[in-house]
């Protein structure tokens, strides 16, 4: 009889087990997600690509005619037929997988890419030969990318973490004129002749000083990540001595250092230095440019908008001869605060949340006024008063002088009185509401 009663209550407990486990499958099978610690529903992990880094493209040509622009040409000619282009970026994103972007937006001629290849840095152009990944294209090892277009690369398998360098080298065998450059910190780009692309460490590189073609690095990843890009100019950007460690980068640091989940927020940095919001001039205008260099990054969930600084100060040349305005060009408080309400409304359409950047002050600037002046803070008192947007960052409060609030703290001064240094691209990051940008 105590035989019995074992092996019933085996079978009973069996029963249970089997029910429970079938239960379980059943809760899966339906949906039932697990909760977060604050208590909200765990969405199921799906990989998706993020953009770990990313930047804002420029038409070479354009760069070229400007002041300076013969500085932006290679001794060796602006074309890279027959050479190999390499080009190091540092991440935001740690991931396992990446993928990457080639643009040849600015280009008038199809753009081919014979070879490419992708790889952990270890310094300068170098990279090591155990991280080395041949990049393919739709399952080939070349690619043409139609004027106007962006072409990603497939994804390869390549563990990377944030702050971490990547060289991605591309091999051109046609003729391939400058054409989509972006302006990265100097020591970032080179050329050498012939196919490079699997070669750990070049012979005698020439170096460009802007980046040719490369403009984004996304990683596959199953984690909930806020992806912010910073969209303004020059003082996004990064200029003199602050190129390295412009505002974007400071936040990302802040970011990592002390927040929880602070490793799953990326900070792109798509500013353009001497950009303008109403009218192109250096870059596309941040209107006509919004869509692809910020609703367009991969995972975007919130955008840093810093623009204005350039079309204040355009008024204060619109009767130099050559770049004359008509009245319908002028700039205004007016029309700045409108061309912001519409990057707010495309933003919106897309889901993004918007943070928007007082303009900060630049008194004993050409671009200074009592009239500019009074536009600025016009614009500011329209951002500080804004109701439908998630944040306003004030950039202005943050970097003005306390003594003369209509010029650069001292403190901050890079010493043209427009942009900051490093300790003014600190203070900017350190304004910055970190719990915007973690929900």
């Amino acid at each position: 009889m105590n035989l019995v009663s074992r092996w019933a209550g085996r079978l009973r407990d069996a029963a249970v087990a089997h029910w429970v486990a079938a239960f379980l499958l059943a809760l899966l099978a339906v949906g039932v997600q697990a909760v977060t610690p604050d208590g909200r529903p765990r969405q199921p992990a799906e990989a998706h690509w993020v953009a770990s880094w990313a930047v804002a493209p420029v038409d070479f040509s354009e760069m070229a005619a400007s002041p300076g622009g013969a500085s932006f040409s290679s001794p060796a000619g602006n074309d890279l037929r027959g050479q190999t282009l390499r080009q190091k970026v540092e991440l935001s994103l740690d991931g396992e997988r990446i993928r990457i972007r080639f643009s040849n937006r600015f280009g008038k001629t199809p753009l081919r890419i014979a070879a490419a290849s992708v790889a952990r840095g270890t310094g300068a152009e170098a990279f090591s030969p155990a991280t080395l990944r041949a990049l393919r294209f739709g399952g080939r090892g070349s690619l043409t990318i139609a004027p106007g277009a962006d072409a990603w690369s497939d994804g390869v398998d390549l563990p990377v973490q944030a702050g971490q360098t990547v060289v991605v080298s591309a091999f051109f065998d046609r003729t391939t004129p400058f054409a989509t450059a972006s302006m990265l910190e100097s020591g970032s780009t080179w050329v050498t002749p012939g196919n490079a692309v699997m070669t750990p460490k070049l012979r005698n590189p020439s170096a460009l000083v802007l980046n040719q073609i490369v403009t984004g690095l996304d990683v596959l990843t199953t984690r909930s990540i806020r992806t912010v890009v910073a969209f303004g100019d020059s003082i996004t950007a990064g200029s003199t001595e602050a190129t390295s460690g412009a505002y974007p980068d400071m936040l990302a640091t802040r970011l990592r250092d002390t927040q929880p989940g602070g490793q799953d927020v990326a900070v792109l940095n798509l500013g353009i230095g001497g950009n303008r919001l109403l009218a192109d001039g250096i870059g596309p205008s941040g209107l006509s440019r919004f869509e692809l260099d910020v609703l367009k990054q991969s995972g975007v969930t919130h955008a840093i908008i810093l623009l204005g600084t350039n079309d204040i100060g355009r008024a204060m040349f619109a009767k130099v001869p050559g770049a004359e305005l008509k009245p319908r060009d002028m700039p205004t408080a007016e029309r700045i605060t409108e061309g912001l309400q519409q990057l707010v409304k495309q933003a919106r359409a897309k889901g993004v949340k918007v943070l928007i950047g007082t303009v900060p002050p630049f008194r004993n600037t050409p671009y200074w006024s009592e009239s500019s002046e009074a536009m600025r803070e016009a614009v500011n008192r329209w951002i500080r008063g804004k109701q439908d947007i998630d944040g306003v960052i004030d950039f202005d409060a943050a970097l003005r002088d306390p003594a003369d609030p209509q010029a650069l703290n001292p403190l901050f001064d890079s010493g043209d009185h427009l942009h900051p240094n490093k300790a003014g691209h600190a203070a900017m990051a350190s304004v910055i509401d970190l719990h915007e940008l973690q929900e």
